[in-house]
């Protein structure tokens, strides 16, 4: 295979061909063929425990693939290399603290879900609390995917309009209607096997570009030179300052706890350790989880340098052959994997396969959650299960169509990376914070939760999307790593036209906080508002409470407790009893 010239030089338009295509299409036809399957002949979903959690029958391989597809999302495969190429590699650490979510849920938050069975995650606190709690839960969840789902949509419409030159508004809703179309119908197991099917296209095709890509630079070594010498490789950051954009600190501080709403106290997550049959087996999808996860952040962020290292001489954002870092991959994609008929095809559909394995677990478990939260407790009358699994449909296709439309505002914005983290710190920390404050905070009641929560919520929600406002006006920018144009062949005053800063206010001091924080922020705003709530108002009964409400390090607190209470009425009742001693000898 022999590569000559630089591919900005002399290439054609980048665009599908019919390859291209029939990989795409064949692609979106079998993840609604499975679909199709489950819905009408693979165990077919008839109740709701069965549509929502496989009949707890599922196998253990496909359900960790799908954890890891679910938690990588088109938002990594895409926003990654472009977080390494702008920015470096610092964004990977993520995946280097990621072990710490892990065994955090192994013996912290995962057995207290297990061993309740629920079928919502959001019931837990109403047994912890009350219902008040629940449903605030829901909305911080509801409130989270809708502000998320319009993300992950807008991926692959991005990909595939630069690919085909389509108009990506007309992309978005054709792509979602299958999506809604195969999670509508199959429920939790088309949801499984689909994120199966299209993890294993993903990680395929991505290593394959990484592969194209090292043969046309030279090799890994020229690759590592190239990013060293232009600063991508800045892993141990150590400037402890909030205000940066990331660090090594940042990251080690903020970046667990944001995962831990993504993985241990997540519906779409939960559910599918519930679909397991037993624990053992969720514990394995756990350590795969981990594998894959690690694995996946980092091809994306080695793709991000290989991209580096192949236009380090000549950027595609200074020649305006894109607009926009978050088109970089589809651009690389069709320049240099193209020379491989339908490469660029697969590519493209593993990033559609990403998204759509991410959104159909969001619709699924928001359906879930609006259902059991929202939806039953308003009926009158119990109702089949067949009218249950009909309204959870329902509700996939009317949240779908919600979020199909919020796409217009996400492409007025841009940079999915940042973008994603700083949205979901909305209700992220809010989130964390109430299931933590439930588990391990045995003195925590229903008022502190509740009205920890909606401090926490209101909070966050001001921050993040003031900075985001300060962000789309310009006033709060972040220093890129340079890039150069020299090897274009344009003109030297390029670089300059490109660079030059234009003075600007001074933002708001909070709006400069890095993004990675807000989860943390808003967690711990949720804990310490309820604390302080919970210690000036009524304490909640330990003894009518059950153990398995708290998290196993607290649980033996609680049952101690308990016993040390139960010890002292049988005391006291004693003594009631028990005549003075002047009276015992009569």
């Amino acid at each position: 295979m022999n590569f000559t010239g630089h591919p900005l030089l002399g290439s054609a338009e980048l665009l599908f061909g019919w390859l291209d295509y029939s990989f795409f299409v064949l692609m979106l036809v079998l993840s609604t063929l499975i679909g199709i399957y489950f819905g009408f002949w693979g165990n077919k979903s008839d109740t709701p425990e069965e549509y929502l959690l496989g009949g707890k029958s599922m196998a253990t391989l496909p359900v960790a693939v799908s954890l890891v597809a679910s938690d990588i999302s088109g938002i990594t495969i895409m926003g990654d290399p472009a977080e390494a190429y702008t920015y470096g590699t610092l964004y990977w650490l993520r995946a280097g603290f990621y072990p710490l979510v892990i065994l955090a849920n192994n013996y912290l938050y995962l057995p207290v879900f297990y061993e309740l069975q629920l079928t919502s995650i959001y019931e837990y606190l109403q047994l912890r609390f009350n219902r008040s709690v629940r449903v605030m839960a829901s909305v911080l969840c509801t409130v989270g995917s809708i502000l998320y789902i319009p993300i992950i949509i807008y991926v692959p419409a991005l990909a595939l309009s630069q690919v085909t030159g389509l108009n990506m508004h007309i992309i978005t809703p054709v792509i979602s209607i299958v999506c809604i179309f195969y999670t509508m119908l199959g429920g939790i197991k088309a949801v499984v096997w689909t994120d199966f099917l299209q993890g294993v296209v993903m990680v395929g095709a991505s290593i394959v570009v990484i592969t194209l890509g090292l043969i046309h630079v030279g090799g890994f070594g020229i690759v590592w030179q190239r990013s060293l010498e232009a600063g991508r490789i800045n892993i141990f950051e150590m400037n402890p300052s909030p205000f940066e954009r990331l660090s090594f600190w940042i990251i080690a501080f903020g970046g667990p706890i944001g995962s831990v709403g993504y993985v241990c106290v997540n519906q779409g997550m939960v559910q599918r350790f519930l679909s397991l049959p037993n624990y053992k087996e969720a514990q394995k999808s756990l350590l795969i989880l981990a594998v894959g996860f690690i694995f996946i952040k980092s091809v994306s962020t080695f793709m991000g340098l290989t991209i580096f290292a192949t236009y380090y001489d000549c950027d595609p954002l200074k020649t305006k052959a894109i607009s926009r870092s978050d088109q970089l991959i589809p651009y690389y994609i069709m320049d240099v994997a193209s020379l491989i008929p339908g490469l660029p095809g697969l590519f493209v559909a593993g990033i559609f396969s990403a998204a759509l394995s991410t959104m159909s677990t969001v619709l699924n478990s928001l359906a879930a959650t609006l259902f059991e939260d929202f939806v039953r407790p308003c009926l009158s009358v119990n109702i089949s299960d067949r009218a249950s699994n009909n309204i959870i449909k329902l509700l996939v296709v009317i949240i779908g169509a919600i979020c199909v439309v919020l796409v217009i505002v996400v492409d007025k914005i841009g940079g999915v990376v940042q973008l994603t983290m700083s949205t979901s710190g909305v209700t992220n920390g809010a989130t964390i914070g109430l299931f933590s404050f439930g588990m391990f905070y045995p003195r925590g009641n229903a008022k502190g939760a509740l009205i920890g929560s909606i401090v926490s919520l209101l909070s966050m929600g001001w921050l993040v999307f003031g900075t985001q406002k300060a962000i789309a006006d310009g006033t709060l920018r972040y220093p890129k790593l340079p890039t150069s144009a020299a090897g274009c062949g344009f003109n030297d005053t390029l670089t300059e036209v490109f660079t030059t800063e234009v003075p600007r206010e001074e933002p708001f001091i909070l709006y400069r906080i890095s993004f990675l924080y807000y989860p943390t922020m808003g967690l711990i705003i949720m804990f310490v508002v309820g604390m302080i709530v919970s210690h000036f108002t009524e304490p909640p009964n330990i003894e009518q409470m059950n153990p398995k409400l708290f998290t196993p390090i607290i649980r033996k607190r609680v049952l101690e407790k308990r016993r040390e209470l139960e010890m002292k009425i049988i005391e006291e009742k004693s003594a009631l009893f028990d005549p003075p001693a002047e009276f015992r000898n009569i």
